[in-house]
């Protein structure tokens, strides 16, 4: 363990960000680091739709937090929610009455959906950021074809399936499912046909994945109808319900619906007592810290991080490891003083490509001066989210999953548990 003198650190939030900042600094014994974070376990979320949609189980792209930091003798793992932050006191307040105190706080506390005011529409629309809406999503998909065969009649509107939001969560999931009913499901029932389910990617914007390239865009778009997906762009949904959704257009009867079309950020920017953005994300200085608090620091997705041209770093898992890797640094040079007297170096975001999968052997990847679409880009796709996933033993798992789903046209995972609603 640290010396009583340790540099105490209190990471909140165990994402890509505040583990990459934990595995940094967990064997340097001049810091006493807690690693705070709601479940106990760090979950690898670009692969969360693949769990909600059956291809792979939530245990392949999640590890235990505390297993992760085995090695780390200098952190200190705890299940406990932050409700705010005393920023005098230079304190952390826990649900459970607890404070801790802390030389140095990093807030990555993430986001979590937003439905632009309208938060009863999430009971009719979840969305997906955790494991638990992973294996929610699962039943809800998976039951939808069990009432269907048991309702035939009914089997219109029972696989009916509306995805909000075309970014590239929307766009993956709607490609999965499209996939998982045409060629997972097709020949195991018996009173319904399970390629006649009917998968709407409804966008309020000009045009699906805004993000990427217009030719890039335009090859997913393809790939979507190709799949049988029906896209709608300039949809905004104004009503909700437990029978669908309502667009311009009129109303989408739809036994599923799947909430991705917006995100708000954790509380931080309130805890501290400083302005947010309109996402609710802290705008931070260019070390990363909160204006007006040098000893915190705000990373990942619950940060507003300049990036070129007026844009902003992405909510992506390479640019929170960045931020995390950068923390460290600057907390080394804090306690050797290299940085007394002159400024800390701002950090740098590095745009490493944007990445998009849009079912089998479809893909889009834009590294900048390289575009790549099809099963050259599916590959690609496919290596570097099993060369980020932690561990020899979930690259293996996830690899071997995905040659026998590959090969057999088989999920892994296509399991309802729990009570489905």
């Amino acid at each position: 363990m640290s010396g009583a003198g340790a540099h105490r650190l209190v990471i909140v939030g165990a994402g890509f960000g505040g583990l990459q900042l934990a595995l940094k600094l967990g064997r340097d014994k001049r810091f006493a680091i807690t690693l705070l974070d709601r479940r106990n376990h760090h979950t690898f979320q670009p692969l969360l739709y693949q769990a909600a949609t059956a291809i792979l189980p939530p245990s392949q792209i999640a590890w235990p937090i505390r297993r992760l930091m085995r090695g780390r003798p200098s952190v200190t793992t705890r299940l406990g929610e932050v409700i705010g932050v005393d920023a005098e006191a230079r304190e952390v307040r826990l649900a459970d009455g607890e404070r801790l105190a802390y030389d140095s706080l990093v807030l990555a506390t993430g986001v979590t959906h937003a439905y632009f005011g309208h938060d009863d529409w999430a009971p009719f629309a979840p969305g997906l950021k955790t494991l638990e809406d992973a294996t929610a999503i699962r039943g809800r998909i998976l039951m939808a074809f069990e009432r269907a065969e048991a309702h035939p009649r009914q089997a219109e509107a029972l696989l009916t399936f509306a995805i909000v939001g075309a970014g590239p969560t929307g766009v993956e999931l709607a490609g999965a499912i499209a996939e998982l009913a045409r060629t997972h499901l097709k020949d195991e029932f018996r009173h319904i046909d399970a390629r006649r389910a009917r998968v709407v990617l409804l966008e309020a914007g000009p045009r699906i994945l805004p993000s990427f390239a217009e030719d890039l865009a335009a090859y997913a778009l393809r790939a979507l109808h190709e799949l049988g997906v029906e896209v709608r762009t300039r949809s905004p949904v104004t009503a909700c319900d437990a029978q669908g959704v309502v667009t311009d257009a009129g109303r989408l009867d739809a036994a599923t619906v799947i909430w991705a079309a917006g995100v708000q950020a954790s509380p931080a920017a309130d805890w501290l007592g400083v302005a947010a953005d309109r996402v609710g994300r802290v705008p931070v200085l260019p070390d990363l810290t909160a204006p007006g608090h040098p000893e915190v620091f705000v990373i990942g997705d619950t940060a507003q991080v300049p990036w070129k041209a007026g844009a902003v770093a992405p909510g992506i898992a390479p640019a929170a490891k960045q931020q995390g890797a950068y923390v460290a640094r600057v907390l080394k040079g804090r306690l050797k003083d290299r940085l007394n007297g002159r400024p800390t170096p701002p950090f740098r975001y590095r745009h490493q490509g944007s990445l998009a999968t849009i079912g089998r052997n479809r893909a889009i990847i834009d590294f900048g001066a390289l575009r790549l679409t099809g099963f050259l880009a599916w590959w690609l796709w496919g290596v570097a989210h099993i060369y980020f996933l932690i561990g020899a033993r979930s690259r293996l798992a996830v690899s071997l999953d995905w040659l026998w789903a590959y090969a057999r046209n088989e999920p892994a995972a296509r399991l309802i548990t729990g009570k489905p609603k």
